[in-house]
């Protein structure tokens, strides 16, 4: 195998690597390494300035510095491309071989190939979800499982879109450096993505097209963009071939959509709202503020709470105004064998598409492909023929700063039957994270990072804060939420002892003095 001088790879190679390790795909890891990490450092330590500053006594709001970009209406992005003009219902989910087969399969117009949230940084992972794709866009991919059943791909035409979702900024790719440095986890998915099964897609001229996580600064958007010019100058491809669609779970990213959008915009493919992501991300950057920020039980924060409403309906109008799609938040049910729990499940995903649809959403996320069919008709009926509707600028929409920070308008309680549910669901999501799964059915719901970070962070949150408990008056303490996890544990699936090493990383987390910004970097340590 060829490796270009300054780049190593640590660990040892899995079946076919040489197939996405190629040395044109290392070389642009060394390209990107060299010409990017350090600014990539620069802005995580903005990051942590942000934090510090609320720590002091400040807070967010619009950029004064950016108000021209604000102010000026002549921009827009790029015009929808092949594949992503119209984007009613979108699947997400991992890489795996038949998840692949089944996601493009599903009827949904887009899948989220994700190498983020869903997935685990395994080495082999990391690789093996490379090839997948790879074989998915040759159309050589098949499956067959234990039982025997056979997965193969439909006709071309019947497809879903590949957009793939990289890991963020603040992931390291341990197994390769640069120049002795370990690598930008994002850098390496987008860069062996684009190299491989990328120009494959370009071939087919559909694509290469990405979901960008976890942003929180639109001078991170530029370093994408920057990433998006050194790769199509390094490939031979025209500038504005790769399309990114950026996903607003931060709540500092939220104060800066329209700068996001300019920064890519000859890139740009729109913005979707996240909702767990976006709430840990409350946690994280307020956490000095004590009550003023509190969130009570996670179920009982829906995306009708005014924050939530004041944050998609100005995505939407953002979006709307600039030319961008609008994507909306996650359905992640998974349907069941009990009539009576997919009937009101069912109502419910019906009622929050519904709404999406009707604030003027172009489209959708589903973690399930049985749940293509509730999403696209809801939508359906919204849009007719039309493939989206962003002529549907949502002038009436006007959110200031103070509509975003009113965390207090969401209402609702902490309760000790929270604080079980988020102990419940962190332990089964970290055991099945640590063991190689990143997307996890966990009480009918497919559940990954984020859900373990939102989880843990209330925790967190509420442990700081000396919450007393309303069902039962309880005091949140160490000593509470430890008799908790080793209470849940026993009713989990499988041995008590399954979970040693989840509950191990979960404490760590959820109790320690600091607040790790990531349970995922921890974990990744543990990993080979």
């Amino acid at each position: 195998m060829d490796i270009p001088v300054g780049i190593a790879i640590t660990a040892p190679l899995p079946e076919r690597a040489e197939d996405v390790l190629t040395p044109r795909a290392l070389e642009l890891i060394g390209k990107l390494h060299r010409a990017l990490d350090a600014r990539r450092h620069e802005c995580l330590a903005a990051r942590e300035q942000v934090v510090a500053d609320i720590a002091a006594g400040g807070t967010l709001d619009f950029l004064p510095e950016t108000a021209d970009v604000r102010a000026d209406d002549s921009w827009r992005v790029a015009e929808p491309a092949p594949g992503l003009i119209d984007r009613r219902v979108e699947i997400t989910g991992p890489t795996d071989r038949k998840m692949t087969i089944n996601a493009l399969n599903s009827g949904a117009k887009v899948w989220l190939a994700d190498h983020e949230d869903a997935n685990t940084p395994r080495w082999e992972s990391v690789i093996g979800g490379q090839l997948n794709l790879l074989d998915a866009v040759n159309r050589t991919i098949d499956f067959t499982a234990e039982n025997g059943k056979s997965y193969t791909l439909a006709p071309d035409a019947d497809l879903a879109t590949i957009v793939v979702r990289p890991r963020g900024w603040h992931m390291d790719e341990k197994h390769i450096e640069v120049d002795g440095e370990p690598t930008s986890g994002g850098l390496v998915d987008f860069a062996l993505y684009v190299s491989t099964a990328g120009l494959a897609q370009i071939a087919k001229g559909l694509g290469p097209y990405f979901y960008l996580p976890k942003m929180e600064h639109h001078l991170e958007a530029r370093l994408w963009n920057e990433a998006f010019a050194i790769a199509s100058e390094h490939l031979g491809f025209p500038v504005g071939t790769i399309r990114a669609t950026c996903l607003i779970e931060t709540i500092p990213a939220a104060f800066q959509m329209e700068e996001i959008l300019y920064e890519l915009r000859e890139h740009s493919a729109g913005l979707n709202a996240g909702r767990w992501d976006y709430l840990f991300s409350i946690v994280k950057t307020f956490r000095s503020r004590g009550a003023e920020f509190l969130l009570p039980d996670r179920n009982s924060i829906t995306m009708t709470a005014p924050f939530m409403r004041a944050y998609t309906e100005l995505l939407v109008r953002t979006c709307h105004k600039r030319g961008a799609h609008a994507i909306g938040g996650m359905a992640a049910f998974i349907p069941s064998k009990d009539a009576g729990v997919n009937a009101a499940a069912f109502e419910k995903v019906t009622a929050d598409k519904t709404r999406e649809a009707g604030d003027g959403f172009d489209g959708s996320w589903v973690a399930h492909p049985g749940m293509v069919i509730t999403c696209r008709e809801v939508f359906d009926a919204v849009l007719g023929d039309r493939p989206n509707q962003l002529d549907n600028l949502r002038e009436d929409v006007h959110v200031e700063a103070a509509q975003l920070l009113d965390i207090a308008s969401a209402g609702g309680e902490v309760t000790e039957a929270g604080l079980r549910s988020n102990v419940d669901v962190a332990l089964q999501y970290l055991r099945a994270w640590l063991g190689g799964l990143g997307a996890v059915a966990i009480h009918n719901l497919m559940e990954d990072a984020a859900t373990a970070e939102i989880s843990r962070s209330q925790i967190w949150q509420w442990l700081r804060g000396g919450i007393v408990l309303s069902d039962t008056g309880r005091i949140v303490t160490k000593d509470l939420v430890q008799r908790c996890v080793e209470e849940v544990v026993q009713t989990l699936p499988g041995e008590p002892s399954d979970y040693d090493e989840a509950k191990e990383l979960f404490l760590e987390v959820a109790v320690s003095d600091d607040y790790a910004d990531f349970l995922t970097t921890p974990a990744y340590a543990r990993m080979d």
